[in-house]
């Protein structure tokens, strides 16, 4: 008997670590962006190689302080796709990251098959908008638009302990300590 109650309990306490472990995965640490109206947008500049505002309409994305990878964004835009191209840098080979389901505007399976296909532009939205993750921008010919961060060569190298590739800014203390143990 003594068995039984045993493995009853491993059997709950299971659950209980798998239900909490979904909910944060899932819900806990996303938080809506509230849209500032000014900047929400960006693409970098092909001439000037900054990032700058675009028009957009629409916005709604959302973020977490968990990982620098968790931000997504919908919108839509007004700026067609000749001007896109020779106003902005393109992206060759975006990966959307997926979102929660319950994030419903944006599909990253979708995106990245349209993209795949030439449905969809990608863009630079900010370079290393924090150390090793770019923003990236997709934008379909009708306006819609879809934003992720995504982890850049740089942030590749550097996150798995090894020293930046060449041309890659100076990693910040913070990084260099944490995967030194220091």
């Amino acid at each position: 008997m003594m068995g039984k109650i045993m493995a009853g309990a491993i059997v709950i306490i299971a659950a209980i670590a798998g239900v909490s472990i979904y909910y944060l995965q899932i819900y806990a640490f996303y938080e809506p962006v509230v849209a500032n109206g000014t900047d929400d947008v960006q693409l970098t500049n092909l001439v000037s190689e900054l990032p700058e505002t675009v028009p957009y309409d629409n916005f709604e994305a959302i973020d977490a302080d968990s990982s620098p990878i968790r931000y997504r964004a919908c919108f839509t835009t007004t700026l067609s796709p000749g001007l896109l191209t020779e106003t902005y840098e393109g992206v060759e080979y975006p990966v959307p990251l997926v979102a929660p389901d319950w994030f419903s505007c944006f599909d990253a399976k979708t995106i990245g098959k349209d993209l795949e296909d030439a449905n969809a532009l990608a863009f630079m939205g900010t370079k290393n908008i924090t150390y090793g993750v770019d923003r990236i921008v997709a934008i379909y010919p009708d306006g819609r638009g879809y934003a992720w961060n995504e982890i850049n060569a740089c942030g590749e190298k550097v996150f798995d302990g090894l020293s930046a590739p060449e041309g890659c800014p100076i990693p910040p203390e913070d990084i260099s300590n944490s995967r030194t143990g220091g």
